[in-house]
C-alpha cells in the first residue's frame, strides 16, 4: 500500500466516522489535514484488532485524560455517529474521571451535553438515579475488585495495611468499583479499556501494567489490550503509546495469558 492508498483510505475513514460534520484532526494548513488522513485515520484507526466502538471509547477516554475539550467535542458528535448510545458515551467520561479528576468528567459531560442537545438529546434521557447504601457499595466494590484483579486485588495502595493510604481507599473501593464501574450503559470489558486507555494516556505506568492484566479477566484479549494503547497514541501522544506498549508487553510477558 502506497501513502496515497493510506490518505485514500483515511479519508474514507473519517468520513465514515465523522459523517459530513466538523472532521477531527482535518485541518488543511501546512498538509496537517493530510498527515492525519494518512497517519491516524488510515494508519491507526483501520488496524486490526479493536473494533470501531471500542477504538472510540478509547479516544474518548484518552482526550478526557487529556482535557482535550475541541476534540472531545468533535469525536463525541463521532461516536454518536457510528451508533454509539449516549448513555455508553457518558460513561466513559464518568469513569475517565477516576483516573483524571471528576472536574475534567463535569467539563466533559458539558462537552457531550451540547452535542447530544444539538442533536435532540436531551438530558432526561440520561437520567439515573441510585440509592444502594454504603454497605452494598463497600460488598459490591470487593466483589469487582476480585473479579477484576485476582490475586492481585489487594496489591500497593490497595493493601488493607497500607498506613497511608488504608483509611481513604475504603472510598474507592465503595464509590470507583461499587458504584462507577457497576452503572448500565457499558459494559465491564469495555469499561477495563477505557481504564488502560486512560492510564497509558496519563502514562501511568503502575496502574496500565495492572489493569492489562486485569482486563483479560473481562474477556478482552492480548491484541485488543495493545491496540487500546495504541488508540491513545494521536491524541496523546506516540510518545507515551510507545512507553505503555512497553509497560503492556512487560506485563504481560511476566504473566502469559
Amino acid at each position: 500500500m502506497t501513502r496515497q492508498d493510506l490518505r485514500a483510505q483515511g479519508e474514507a475513514e473519517a468520513r465514515a466516522i465523522f459523517g459530513s460534520g466538523e472532521a477531527a484532526l482535518a485541518n488543511p494548513a501546512a498538509g496537517f489535514g493530510a498527515l492525519m488522513a494518512e497517519l491516524v485515520h488510515g494508519s491507526i484507526w483501520t488496524r486490526p484488532g479493536l473494533g470501531h466502538a471500542d477504538r472510540m471509547a478509547c479516544t474518548l477516554a484518552a482526550l478526557v485524560a487529556m482535557q482535550n475539550w475541541k476534540q472531545l467535542r468533535r469525536h463525541v458528535a463521532g461516536a454518536l455517529q457510528m451508533g454509539l448510545d449516549p448513555r455508553a458515551i457518558t460513561e466513559v467520561l464518568i469513569q475517565t474521571g477516576i483516573y483524571r479528576g471528576f472536574a475534567a468528567s463535569e467539563t466533559a459531560l458539558e462537552v457531550a451535553l451540547e452535542v447530544f442537545a444539538a442533536r435532540g438529546i436531551g438530558a432526561d434521557a440520561l437520567a439515573l438515579t441510585r440509592e444502594d447504601p454504603l454497605e452494598t457499595l463497600m460488598e459490591r466494590g470487593r466483589a469487582q475488585q476480585a473479579a477484576l484483579h485476582g490475586a492481585r486485588k489487594d496489591e500497593a495502595h490497595a493493601a488493607p495495611d497500607n498506613p497511608v493510604t488504608g483509611s481513604i481507599y475504603p472510598l474507592v473501593v465503595q464509590h470507583a468499583y461499587g458504584e462507577i464501574w457497576d452503572r448500565p450503559g457499558l459494559d465491564k470489558r469495555t469499561r477495563a479499556l477505557v481504564a488502560v486507555a486512560a492510564f497509558a494516556a496519563l502514562d501511568h505506568e503502575i496502574l496500565l501494567r495492572k489493569f492489562s492484566l486485569s482486563a483479560l479477566n473481562m474477556g478482552a484479549t492480548q491484541a485488543e489490550v495493545i491496540e487500546a494503547v495504541v488508540q491513545i497514541g494521536p491524541y496523546a501522544g506516540f510518545a507515551f503509546m510507545l512507553k505503555g506498549l512497553t509497560a503492556v508487553g512487560d506485563a504481560f510477558g511476566a504473566t502469559p495469558r
